[in-house]
């Protein structure tokens, strides 16, 4: 069965879908079969991969947005990546609509797609959230066992976190009970910069068990591999970027007994 999970984050800009698309590929790299479903409009993690949303013979589109209105089954939307065990849900700006619709029973349209075919094809779905509280979040939320937490390097990024943290704890009392916390991701660290570390100790005092031992450092290499269309492995695998993507992966493995 699938392990599913929202990486998320209210606030934009803390490298959210750099870290769903490269956690994806390390877990494709050790050998888990991954979909990385795009639930953000703005279609990054899709560009990320160098892919987008396709037109069937029909004239409807391959993406998400489909399958969490019922037109396509994951199946039928689902595209192959480049990256052996790595498939993607696509997205782009035509996703926003679905936000237009009454949330009264529409919070769990993605969970009801994610049918037994699917959770038995994959052993992992990371879902990339869009940066807000929208339809969309709260359907990524109620379909996860877990949500990880991306904060940036920076003292304002730690009001954001608080904020999230409460609002995390409405769905779970009001829609998803089982969610739970996979961990809090510091990214965009750079050890030059004393406020890099004054954030990482107040993180570990206050979320100590959540933090992650595993820290994204701020690389230029993570910031350029997306306009290649390719994973931080398959643009500059020696980087200090890729070694720490590869470490959240062995750390999650680790966390979740799935080594």
């Amino acid at each position: 069965m699938s392990t599913i999970i929202s990486v998320t984050n209210q606030k934009g800009g803390v490298g959210k879908t750099t870290s769903a698309v490269n956690l994806s590929a390390a877990l494709a790299r050790n050998r888990k079969k991954t979909l990385l479903v795009d639930f953000d409009p703005q279609g990054h993690a899709t560009e990320h991969l160098g892919a987008k949303v396709s037109n069937t013979n029909d004239g409807s589109e391959k993406s998400v947005l489909e399958v969490i209105l019922g037109k396509k089954t994951i199946r039928e939307a689902v595209v192959q990546t480049y990256l052996p065990n790595l498939s993607l849900l696509t997205a782009n700006l035509r996703l926003g609509l679905f936000n237009q619709n009454t949330p009264q029973g529409m919070q769990f349209q993605l969970k009801n797609a994610f049918n037994e075919e699917v959770l038995s094809t994959y052993d992992f779905i990371i879902i990339d959230c869009q940066p807000s509280l929208s339809l969309l979040t709260l359907n990524a939320l109620t379909s996860a066992d877990y949500v990880l937490l991306p904060v940036q390097a920076e003292f304002l990024a730690l009001d954001g976190l608080s904020q999230l943290v409460v609002t995390l704890k409405e769905v779970q009392t009001k829609l998803h009970p089982r969610l739970a916390v996979l961990g809090i991701l510091l990214t965009m660290f750079d050890s030059r910069n004393r406020l890099s570390g004054e954030v990482h100790s107040e993180l570990k005092k206050n979320f100590g068990k959540d933090l992650f031992d595993s820290i994204i450092p701020r690389n230029v290499k993570l910031a350029e591999a997306p306009s290649f269309g390719k994973s931080i492995f398959d643009y500059d695998s020696g980087c200090s970027g890729a070694k720490a993507y590869d470490d959240l992966a062995i750390e999650i493995l680790t966390k979740l007994n799935l080594r």
